[in-house]
Order: structure tokens, then C-alpha cells, then sequence
């Protein structure tokens, strides 16, 4: 019951982050060659710092879904699309933290989930049609600007908040903490 209270919590958490995350990368658009890119790993955090917390299967997925559907709830607006974006974006994850059999809490992993999640977000965006309108160099540049938002924001944040976590003694609290974490 602890992982689902944890997961719910820290997903409601990020859909409140993820509302007010939008108006932050609209202001960047203005400036230009993708800059907004550089934030777009805002958005798939959640499920990487709930993985680091939990590390079992499933709880990237639900942290990621739960996170974008109570997002379209702050804003008022319900987005079917938002929510398949969370859904791909918490598989992108899932994958990452099966290869390690959920047992890793390395930095390597976080980010490795966080560049999944960016990579998982391009073919819907192509779909949509507005990637294929785009010069090479720009979708080059922008790709570029999401990957790395994905491994900084989305995987190292992620990791620097979960072992902010683990200094502060609320991990174990929730009975998440385990010996073999101090080297992670």
C-alpha cells in the first residue's frame, strides 16, 4: 500500500510541476533554435524518481500515467493525447529499468531512462506532422535539445532528488532504504 500511496503522491506532485512547466517552455519558443527543448525532460521525471524509490515493475508506467492524467485535471482540459504521451513515456522507462532487472539505482540508469523517455516522444511528435516540416539542421538541433533534457532534467535531476532523498533519512520512513544504496 506504501508504493501505491508513494507513487499516487509523488505523480500528483509532478502533474501540478508539469502544469506549471508549460508556461515556462512556451516563454522559451520566442527565443528560438529550440531552446525550449533544453526543459522538455521536466516532463518525464516522475517516473524516474518514482522508479529510484520504489524500483519495482509497473511503477514508472502508473507514476507516468498518473502524473499526465492528473495533469489534464489542473489544467482544466482533458487531453486524451497528453495521457498516450505519459503512456509512452512510462514504457520508454519501464524498458530501461527491466534491463536492469529493477534493482539498479545508478546514475547511468536514470539518465539512460530519462534519453528513452525523449526518444519515445519523437514518433508521436512526427506523426503529428510537425517534425517532418522542419529543416534537417533544425530537427537535428531540436532532437538533439530533447535528448539531452531527457538524460539532464528527466535522469540526473531525477537521480540528484532521490539521493537528496536517501541524505534526508525519508526513504526510510517509507521502508525503501537499503544498505547496498550507499555506493549507488
Amino acid at each position: 500500500m506504501t508504493d501505491v500511496l508513494v507513487t499516487v503522491v509523488v505523480s500528483l506532485v509532478f502533474a501540478v510541476i508539469y502544469s506549471v512547466w508549460g508556461a515556462f517552455y512556451t516563454a522559451l519558443k520566442p527565443l528560438g533554435i529550440h531552446l525550449n527543448e533544453l526543459v522538455y525532460g521536466m516532463w518525464f521525471i516522475a517516473p524516474v524518481i518514482v522508479y529510484l524509490i520504489i524500483r519495482k515493475p509497473g511503477v514508472a508506467l502508473i507514476a507516468e500515467f498518473a502524473a499526465a492524467s492528473a495533469e489534464t485535471i489542473v489544467l482544466l482540459q482533458f487531453d486524451v493525447m497528453l495521457i498516450i504521451y505519459g503512456l509512452i513515456q512510462g514504457l520508454a522507462c519501464e524498458l530501461v529499468f527491466a534491463i536492469v532487472r529493477y534493482k539498479s539505482t545508478a546514475l547511468m540508469v536514470a539518465v539512460s531512462a530519462g534519453t528513452a523517455a525523449a526518444l519515445s516522444t519523437l514518433p508521436l511528435d512526427w506523426y503529428y506532422g510537425y517534425l517532418a516540416h522542419l529543416e534537417t539542421w533544425n530537427l537535428i538541433l531540436m532532437v538533439g535539445f530533447r535528448i539531452l533534457s531527457g538524460a539532464v532534467v528527466a535522469g540526473w535531476l531525477a537521480h540528484i532528488l532521490y539521493r537528496a532523498l536517501l541524505e534526508t533519512g525519508f526513504l526510510k520512513l517509507l521502508g525503501q532504504y537499503k544498505e547496498t544504496e550507499r555506493g549507488a
